[in-house]
């Protein structure tokens, strides 16, 4: 008898050990976590790799009629409102500020106007600029330009103005900093092809004007050159033209840049416009189109790739 209640013991403890682990068993199990939030990284960074983006060109301007994605006007984001440009404002924009920089975190997600945002392409977003527009950005501390195309809206942190692909941000050497004080100057296109700078006429890095019967001929005295200066020369001349700025700063460290970098002779050009007065940063004079074009090659090996071979006043 007593043992027969010593086994009636152990199969109500065995009952209820069994009861105690069904009741684990049934626990949810540990929850993953969530990945179906649009943004999966918390801190935005660049590629894990170093990436070269010295064949990464500039975006290539052209015609695009303005989205309906993109350039609800005015529209909110944080409780601050903001109003989209019509393409007439757009038409001679230039401004100062400081540019930031996007990457992984947004990579592969779609920008504002409904594209997928790629980091190693030249492209950028912008609060006002219409979508898609394009601009000019130069880092006002280097000298250097990049050419983007804008399809995303932002950024909304401080006073900031222009967030740059990290591609775009990398060739503008200011990855490590994180930001930089930049001028943005709008690329307008209009349907025939025609192209504006800020409101000025303006043509791609590589495309070279047309050259004036009035260039001289005859050789350029080099001994005449003070302190890397032009020679003086009467009419038109031949010049490589690297930017033009509506502020006198950053022209001339555009021009201090230039003449460390290469030892060419450059000037910075003042002229006044309908739009106001500017600041031309050009090498030269040079004695023909294929002087013009090699110098058109060195500068763009040494980072300077906005530029252009025109004919101008000495």
């Amino acid at each position: 008898m007593t043992r027969i209640c010593a086994d009636l013991r152990l199969v109500s403890m065995l009952a209820a050990l069994a009861l105690v682990l069904a009741g684990c068993s049934s626990k949810p199990p540990h929850k993953e976590p969530d990945h179906s939030s649009r943004y999966t990284i918390a801190q935005d960074h660049g590629p894990v790799q170093d990436v070269d983006v010295s064949d990464v060109t500039d975006a290539v301007p052209r015609y695009e009629a303005p989205r309906t994605a993109g350039n609800k006007s005015p529209y909110t984001v944080w409780g601050k409102q903001y109003r989209v440009m019509a393409v007439s404002d757009a038409d001679g924009y230039v401004q100062e500020g400081i540019a930031s920089w996007y990457g992984k975190k947004f990579h592969g997600h779609k920008t504002s106007n409904g594209e997928v945002y790629d980091m190693y392409k030249m492209t950028a977003a912008h609060k006002s600029l219409p979508l898609p527009s394009y601009a000019r950005v130069t880092n006002l501390d280097n000298g250097r330009s990049v050419v983007v195309r804008v399809n995303d809206r932002g950024p909304f942190h401080g006073n900031r103005l222009i967030d740059l692909s990290w591609a775009a941000a990398k060739k503008l050497d200011f990855l490590d900093k994180g930001t930089a004080r930049v001028e943005v100057a709008a690329i307008t296109v209009t349907q025939d092809g025609a192209m504006t700078l800020a409101g000025r006429p303006w043509l791609p890095a590589g495309a070279v004007a047309a050259v004036s019967d009035s260039v001289p001929s005859r050789p350029v005295d080099e001994s005449a050159i003070v302190e890397d200066q032009a020679p003086p020369l009467e009419g038109s001349a031949l010049f490589v033209q690297l930017g033009s700025f509506s502020q006198a700063a950053p022209a001339r460290q555009l021009e201090q840049a230039v003449r460390e970098r290469t030892g060419k002779p450059v000037r910075v050009r003042e002229i006044t416009t309908a739009s106001g007065e500017f600041h031309r940063v050009q090498v030269g004079p040079f004695v023909d189109a294929a002087d013009a074009e090699r110098a058109l090659e060195l500068l763009a090996s040494e980072g300077f790739r906005q530029a252009l071979v025109l004919t101008d006043q000495h």
